[in-house]
């Protein structure tokens, strides 16, 4: 006689006939949920602020942009240009460009000397430590106005002496003397050409 169960029972188990579904089934995980729009969104505008954010603390206590305006420092710096400066280096040397600010207007100039030089100028241009200067991209000659400071000058500690690239008609420190390295911006590190590229 056939003793299987023909009828009901456990035929239907999809463990077999006679067995007991296994203890250590685990259910399937369900599916995650799709993640919020708006939540990708504002994890994006977090991002953009904090890069926003860390781009102008940089670009107000470490760096400075200043937009040249006038031809006073041609050919070297041109107006239209962008220059990039150091705030946190203010150890110049002669050659250097630096930026300051005089009269409520912020200048670039060029150190020509620094602490310890003698600067003099006489009709034949322009003595360092009594030494006449040949200044290279340099096209004019350098002489003194007459309502400048008194020549020779000797600079001290923490002075340098700037001059305009143009040498006519610029104020520089022919005109308001040597210049308190503290008193200054920062040195010049990248100059961008905006014009006549």
């Amino acid at each position: 006689m056939d003793r299987r169960n023909r009828g009901g029972g456990r035929t239907g188990s999809p463990y077999g006939i006679c067995e007991a579904p296994p203890e250590n089934t685990v259910p399937p995980a369900p599916r995650p949920r799709p993640a919020s729009v708006w939540r990708e969104l504002w994890s994006l505008a977090l991002r953009v602020a904090a890069i926003a954010g860390s781009a102008l603390l940089l670009f107000t206590f470490v760096y400075g942009l200043h937009y040249n305006i006038g031809p006073n420092m041609n050919p070297m710096v041109q107006d239209g240009d962008l220059i990039v400066y150091y705030r946190l280096n203010k150890a110049y040397k002669a050659g250097d460009l630096l930026l300051l600010r005089f009269q409520n207007q912020i200048q670039v100039r060029r150190v020509i000397a620094a602490a310890g030089d003698t600067v003099d100028i006489t009709e034949n241009g322009l003595w360092i430590n009594g030494a006449l200067q040949q200044e290279r991209n340099i096209h004019r000659q350098t002489q003194r106005y007459t309502e400048g400071i008194d020549f020779p000058v000797t600079l001290r500690e923490g002075e340098v002496f700037v001059l305009g690239d143009a040498r006519e008609d610029v104020t520089d420190s022919r005109i308001y003397g040597p210049v308190r390295v503290q008193d200054t911006l920062g040195k010049a590190i990248t100059i961008l050409r905006r014009r006549n590229l």
